[in-house]
């Protein structure tokens, strides 16, 4: 069933029209946001006590309002490859751009509005990948204008050129809706089916379809988290198989195939034998070491080991008014310090959000946003940052950004840049190369309703004979590869800004967040 908000009251409406009928999509939105942003607008780097509430010490972190928002729906945030972020308004076919400050600054960034998708597309929920040449695959929707419909539309769009373009579905395809989507290994999109058990290779010179996905366990794909593999294959939970409640699949780039994987430890998807349930999971993401922490619509959660293709598992979620947390559908993100910061609520699409940190061991509860107590899990969206912050939306104007209090990186996931050209010229296009050039996860995961993945490389300029310091992102495109893991070497080219002062400088790759080592440049 569908839970649509009107007018902050619940009205149940039909399921996604999947081979056994059922599916449980996301609730949409109100149309125009959820709610206005509570707190005091804050323009520091470094929060101030008035725009910030103070986390747990130890593990937590603290968050900033930014000011003046034009934005009043933010929705779905990705992060381009200049390092800007462009966050969808809720419902409509309108997108905005936020431009780091010259100092580096997100939450001191200004906004901008770039070119409008396609008349008549404007999706809620979709699938979505930055591709390696930097266009922005977004793939069906299972509303549009707010209206359940599970489209099969699409389109690209070209940061070169502020510009969108429509996109052909796959041959046959009656619906995509909010299935899951992931950029592989090798650089190619893949696309599933919300409603069937079908899924997709896109040709991105050519923008068509190859089938690929034969031996889809369940009824259909519908609400499954994919989760990037170090080995290039895919990690998911089946939440539409009623006859194996604790089963998950492997799918393997090289043959084309899912295989059935070794059962869970928890039955984390929100389904029973018959088939009822909504169907629901939470987020799976990968952590630096190699475990794979996948959070339940259930309010329990599993462990999946990398090196021993094993589950096992992991603590419950902490409990609120008696009730377990859980995401039913929901954010988490890879901290460059190791942890795994959560939403999560009480209940399947109940209201009262709580941010909780995973280590590896045990969940910790920080500090929450502003509109967390009003929101439920769905609402949120994280994006992991260059600087290594989290940026927060939630389908109001109050967008939000989380400082961790451990800055420190997992030392295993720094990359390293191994080649570069020393002289730099404005508005030229160079090569580099390096190692760890995407991370060691994809950083960013949702479940099947938002696809943030942040593995590819960023390069970050920073001038050294200005006062202060300006700091400069430039667009790369053509990576060599999009795989991830400690062994990864590979090589993207990048284009430095115009703008950026002649004279010396410090070059950086940056991945999930990590900057590398400074190297010396000097731009003319």
């Amino acid at each position: 069933m569908i839970k649509y908000f009107l007018g902050g009251m619940l009205v149940l409406g039909a399921g996604c029209a999947g081979p056994d009928g059922m599916g449980a999509p996301t609730p949409a939105p109100t149309p125009g946001g959820i709610m206005t942003g509570g707190g005091d607008p804050g323009g520091d780097v470094t929060p101030s006590p008035d725009d910030t509430v103070t986390a747990n010490a130890a593990t937590g972190g603290t968050w900033t309002r930014l000011a003046s928002v034009p934005v009043p729906a933010a929705g779905f945030p990705m992060l381009l490859t200049d390092g800007t972020v462009i966050i969808s308004e809720v419902s409509t076919n309108r997108w905005w751009r936020l431009t780091p400050s010259n100092l580096g600054s997100y939450v001191n960034g200004t906004w901008s509005q770039i070119a409008a998708m396609p008349s008549g597309y404007a999706p809620l929920y979709f699938g979505s990948g930055v591709l390696p040449d930097g266009r922005v695959m977004i793939e069906g929707g299972e509303y549009i204008s707010n209206k359940a419909v599970w489209t099969t539309q699409g389109a690209v769009y070209n940061p070169a050129t502020n510009t969108w373009a429509s996109v052909a579905p796959p041959a046959g395809w009656s619906s995509i809706g909010d299935a899951s989507a992931v950029v592989l290994a090798n650089g190619t999109y893949m696309q599933s089916d919300c409603c069937s058990t079908r899924s997709a290779l896109l040709n991105p010179t050519t923008m068509t379809w190859t089938a690929t996905g034969t031996g889809k366990q369940g009824s259909s794909n519908d609400e499954e988290s994919w989760t990037l593999l170090q080995d290039g294959t895919l990690l998911t939970v089946d939440c539409n198989n009623t006859v194996n409640l604790l089963a998950s699949e492997i799918y393997t780039p090289s043959t084309g195939r899912w295989t059935l994987g070794p059962n869970t430890a928890n039955k984390t998807c929100d389904i029973n034998s018959d088939g009822s349930g909504s169907h629901e999971n939470g987020p799976a993401i990968l952590r630096y070491d190699g475990t794979v922490i996948a959070i339940g619509g259930t309010g329990h959660n599993d462990i999946y080991t990398t090196s021993t293709k094993t589950w096992r598992a992991a603590p419950d979620s902490p409990a609120a008014g008696g009730v377990l947390l859980d995401s039913a559908d929901g954010p988490t993100v890879l901290l460059p310090n190791g942890n795994v910061l959560i939403a999560m609520s009480p209940g399947i699409f109940k209201t009262g959000t709580r941010m909780i940190e995973w280590d590896g061991t045990s969940f910790t509860q920080v500090a929450a946003p502003p509109n967390a107590p009003a929101n439920s899990s769905f609402h949120q969206n994280f994006l992991l940052l260059p600087t290594g912050q989290v940026l927060l939306t939630d389908f109001s104007s109050d967008v939000e950004i989380y400082t961790p209090t451990v800055a420190t990186p997992v030392s295993a996931a720094i990359p390293a840049i191994t080649s570069v050209p020393s002289l730099l010229s404005r508005g030229g296009s160079f090569t580099l190369s390096g190692q760890r050039l995407n991370g060691l996860s994809e950083a960013v995961a949702y479940g099947d309703d938002a696809h943030g993945a942040t593995n590819y490389p960023i390069v970050r300029i920073t001038t050294t004979t200005t006062t202060p310091n300006q700091v400069f992102y430039a667009r790369t495109f053509n990576h060599s590869t999009r795989a991830i893991g400690p062994s990864v070497t590979g090589s993207t080219s990048f284009t430095v800004p115009a703008a950026v002062p002649v004279g010396a400088a410090r070059i950086q790759l940056v991945a999930n967040g990590i900057p590398s080592a400074a190297v010396n440049v000097t731009i003319q």
